[in-house]
């Protein structure tokens, strides 16, 4: 929330997308399906320009595939987050237009090597 006040108040073209997960019953660790979360009193959903709605599939897929095609072990929000950018990408792609995508990749995989999706196909 912080963050997107900021960038939009040194530019106000700047574009924010909130990503949560589609689903109340969801596998994206440290993510809250707001519609169904108990929600801080920090977020302001006016904020974000729009929100994606991801699905726990596509992240844990995303997670396994940086891992062995990019050497990025990065978590499950992580790879949702990459999801996220990869879908704004290919929004602005079709409109033809340039875009800067930038996002954080708060978690790395370490906590979840023992999950059984790393073997799932």
């Amino acid at each position: 929330m912080g963050t997107t006040r900021r960038l939009k108040e040194l530019n106000h073209t700047v574009q924010c997308i909130s990503m949560q997960p589609d689903s109340p019953f969801n596998g994206l660790e440290g993510l809250k399906h707001m519609p169904t979360a108990i929600v801080p009193k920090i977020y302001d959903p006016t904020l974000a320009d729009y929100n994606i709605d991801m699905p726990t599939e596509i992240a844990y897929d995303l997670a396994k595939s940086l891992g062995r095609t990019e050497g990025l072990l990065v978590g499950i929000s992580s790879a949702a987050a990459v999801a996220a950018c990869l879908q704004v990408a290919e929004k602005e792609h079709r409109a033809g237009r340039e875009a800067v995508i930038v996002t954080i990749l708060a978690d790395s995989a370490d906590k979840y090597l023992s999950e059984r999706f790393w073997t799932e196909r």
